[in-house]
């Protein structure tokens, strides 16, 4: 009886803070979302089809992004799903109307089809949007 009370007591914090921190996130993108003069990012396309590739010729694709805001966009982090994908992207802050390139290249080590995705993370409103690199790897 001591154990279910302890244990139901723990459950009751953990949703508590969960929902605290839930709140948090919620009313920092709220605020995000109702200024209109925040950086807003688009890309021409988030979907890269490479067709076939052969085993050990990496390839590489140029995601092109604007900057379609009223002020500066920044990047914070662009993060590949594996170790086989490595991108290069902008450090500084990209202007209003200004363009930008996330330079995406994909190892060719593993044979077989792939789906790859590169999480962009910024300060613009869709402050966190997904790019898709697939294709399939052959053998020589």
């Amino acid at each position: 009886m001591k154990y279910f009370v302890i244990s139901k007591l723990l459950f009751i914090c953990t949703m508590l803070f969960l929902s605290i921190l839930d709140a948090n996130c919620q009313i920092d993108n709220t605020y995000v979302k109702s200024n209109p003069n925040s950086p807003e990012i688009s890309f021409t396309k988030t979907i890269h089809n490479f067709g076939s590739l052969q085993k050990k010729s990496d390839a590489s694709i140029d995601f092109v992004f604007k900057n379609t805001g009223k002020s500066p966009l920044v990047l914070k982090s662009v993060t590949p799903s594996c170790d086989c994908t490595t991108p290069d992207w902008p450090k500084g802050p990209i202007m209003p109307g200004k363009t930008g390139t996330i330079k995406v290249v994909y190892e060719t080590k593993e044979m077989g089809v792939f789906n790859k995705t590169i999480t962009v993370v910024s300060n613009a409103i869709t402050n966190k949007i997904e790019l898709s690199i697939q294709g399939e790897v052959y053998e020589k």
